[in-house]
């Protein structure tokens, strides 16, 4: 059976982020010839062109990571209309030098949750308008823009019965998205 390795980017930094409890609860719904490893970023510098030619070993690790990848999934909150900055600085390390993209034609997937009733929208569009421009082909629907509420997650950290069915069809959707796309 083939194995999908899927790099996991949170774009938050908080250990108990809805983002990161949601992309721990959503890997679940996978099928089992996929597993999922989540990508740090908060150890990045910021990013600095003349930093090009001998880049940070995190920033090594990262695209070493996002190179052995055959997925990505990004799972991020929104801050103030649009993606993290901690986000943007990875996106940023891992698409340079020029012509050196550890992104480019790598299948991902989009979602993010947010106490707020549009739930990352705003933010899931302009990722994806950065990764259109890396070659990242980028699932387009289902969309997820997943709005926090009591009982979203239960006890150990899973998603509830009433949101299950819905990330269990972007999951299924997802999969089938990687599957055509992953070289």
């Amino acid at each position: 059976m083939s194995q999908y390795q899927i790099a996991v980017i949170v774009g938050s930094l908080r250990q108990d982020s809805f983002n990161r409890r949601l992309a721990n609860a959503i890997v679940k719904l996978a099928p089992p010839e996929f597993s999922f490893r989540q990508v740090q970023i908060g150890d990045l510098p910021l990013y600095n062109q003349d930093d090009d030619a001998n880049p940070a070993e995190s920033v090594k690790r990262l695209k070493a990571e996002i190179t052995a990848a055959q997925g990505l999934m990004f799972v991020t909150p929104e801050y103030n209309r649009s993606i993290p900055g901690v986000l943007k600085n990875a996106i940023d390390h891992a698409s340079r030098p020029y012509g050196q993209s550890a992104w480019a034609g790598k299948p991902a997937g989009v979602l993010g949750a947010s106490v707020g009733a549009i739930g990352t929208a705003m933010a899931q569009q302009h990722l994806r308008n950065v990764l259109a421009y890396l070659d990242v082909p980028a699932l387009g629907q289902p969309e997820a823009f997943i709005q926090v509420r009591d009982g979203l997650f239960d006890e150990a950290g899973d998603i509830d019965t009433g949101s299950k069915k819905f990330l269990q069809n972007w999951m299924d959707q997802y999969v089938a998205w990687v599957k055509k796309h992953a070289a």
